[in-house]
This record gives C-alpha cells, structure tokens and sequence, in this order.
C-alpha cells in the first residue's frame, strides 16, 4: 500500500509580527546595586544598556500570548484559523500542559496542533523551519510560531557573568501557505563537545555559560553556518538586507555582522535595549524592529540562532508586507 501525500503549497511566508515585554526596565545602574559591576563594565563587555525583568504574571505562557495576539492583530487575523501553534523556550514553569497547549486554549485556535520546542537559544529558528515544514507537506495552513523565556527566573543574581545579560519576553511570528516560498531551507546541527556550554541543570538549576567558548565558536564557526543558509535558499548574498542573530551579546553581534558583509546594512542590535532572551531574542527583536519601521517590508532577512545544547541554525525568510 503506498501512503499518499497532499502537498498543500510551495512553501510559506511570515505576514504578521508581534511582540511583548514586561514593563519593569533596569538598567546598568540598578544592576549594579544588586552585584559589584558598573555600567561602563557591563556596556564595554556586552553592550546591554538595558534589559526587561518580569513580574508574577510574566509567567512564559502569558508573555507567549501576549506577543501572539499583537501578531495576530496586526495581521487582522482570527485565531481560530491557526491550525499549529509551536513555542520555542528553554524556561516552562510547567512540564504539563506544554505552554503551546496552554497558549492555543487561552486566544481559541480550536484544536490546532500544539508543541514546545526546546533548543534554548537557536529553538526559534528550529521551531520555524518545522512550522514551515509541515505547511510544506500539507499538515498545517497557518502556524503560529513563538519564542518565549523568563531567563531571570534561572538566574544567579549573585553571578556578575551572567546576571547582567539575561532578561524576559517574547517574539511571535504567523506564517502562512503561500505558492511562493518565503522562508528558506534551514541550516542547522550542532556542535557536540561544546554540549555543556550553555545549560540550566540541577542541582542549581540555574542558567550557566561557558562564555569565552561561546564567544569563540561564534566569531570562528558563525559566520559559515549563517551563510548554508543562504546557499541552501539559492539567493545571492547581497541581496539579503537584513541579519538577525541571537541577541547574545553586542561583542559577538557586530563581528558576525563583519564576517557576512553586512555591516553596512540592518544589523537588529536589540540586545542593547532587552538584553539576553535566549529563544526568545531573534522574533523580540524582529518583531521591535519590523514595528518601529527599522526594517523594511517584503526584505530578505537572514536568521541565525545558536547556543545550549550546543546547536545552531539558520534560515532566509521574506519580511512581511505592511497594510
């Protein structure tokens, strides 16, 4: 018996951006009287000027749901017609429900398919190439993807090395079936024996980093995995306007931004303003950017995602066109 398979569309294309933040900003000075820092020290070694810390209800579900209904308003869209619903995060409160589950019941998408991913800092690039890759075989029509974390919640405010980096928030993109492919193939694997590199494990369960061999994997083994990206979706490297890493960190940002010729072009800088949000950074920052007009309709951008585990990934996606 041969298994038969509708193949829905070609591909799909991202049409709506959303995004939320917990209200409370501090910033460097307010760091340093938690921790013996400074904001010259904190700005020359990260970049981070300010970051977001949530309160009680900026549980990872409820800012998942907040970054998914601006999706769906900008894109004027009802969310009963989301078939999958797919939540990149590293820091769930709960084991179960999954917080996809938790935010599909709250905005009402009647059933759609729901699952978290967790690949820490790259899990939003992967949670978009599966969401892309089921509308690809025909299993979905429209996706909700969403990276969301409470990174504040897993950290040692006692530790200046990482307590000044992380933050909270959430990032959400819709994409939908479209006849023309708009997001690209993805780039993506790991890197084994950088596997305890990055990491939230017991009996601390508390977020830890390697952060010289990240710093190090990333200016000599990111650049030539962002651009597989680029050679997979068959586009011509200048034609792609803007880059979007994980906010790690300025200092690995900018050199990235060197090492792919597009220092010249839109480098989504959010880490300055939001700090470390793992799976969350690529859509937050996205999504600010895209809103506040920073970045164009209908442009190519490059994504690249990367950190626990230790994984990596990559992808070209088109901008959505603006109403």
């Amino acid at each position: 018996m041969r298994l038969q398979r509708t193949v829905a569309t070609g591909g799909s294309r991202p049409i709506a951006f959303g995004h939320h933040q917990p209200d409370r900003v501090v910033d460097n000075a307010e760091m340093a009287k938690i921790v013996e820092t400074s904001d010259e020290w904190i700005r020359s070694r990260t970049g981070i000027v300010t970051r977001r810390v949530g309160g009680d209800d900026d549980t990872v579900p409820e800012m998942a749901r907040r970054a998914a209904c601006h999706a769906m308003a900008t894109g004027d869209l009802d969310p009963a017609s989301v078939d999958l619903v797919i939540v990149a995060t590293m820091t769930a409160e709960h084991r179960s429900p999954n917080v996809a589950g938790m935010v599909s019941a709250a905005i009402g998408t009647s059933g759609a398919a729901v699952m978290d991913i967790n690949v820490a800092c790259s899990g939003f690039v992967h949670a978009l190439a599966v969401a892309d890759m089921a509308i690809r075989c025909g299993s979905s029509t429209r996706a909700l993807v969403i990276g969301s974390e409470r990174m504040t919640a897993f950290t040692d405010m006692t530790d200046r090395s990482t307590c000044v980096l992380t933050a909270d928030g959430a990032g959400a993109v819709v994409l939908d079936a479209s006849t023309e492919p708009c997001v690209g193939p993805v780039a993506w694997g790991s890197t084994p024996e950088m596997v305890q590199a990055v990491r939230i494990q017991p009996p601390s369960n508390l977020f830890a980093q390697d952060g010289r061999a990240v710093y190090r994997w990333a200016l000599t083994h990111g650049a030539a995995n962002a651009r597989r990206a680029i050679e997979l979706a068959e586009v011509d490297p200048d034609r792609i306007e803007v880059l979007v890493t994980h906010q790690a960190n300025l200092r690995i940002i900018e050199p990235l931004g060197t090492q792919l010729g597009m220092s010249e072009r839109i480098v989504v800088t959010d880490v300055v303003e939001s700090g470390n949000t793992s799976a969350a950074s690529i859509p937050l920052g996205l999504s600010k950017w895209w809103h506040a007009g920073r970045i164009p309709s209908n442009a190519l951008a490059l994504l690249f995602g990367f950190g626990g585990g230790f994984a990596f990934a990559s992808t070209v996606i088109r901008t959505p066109e603006r109403s």
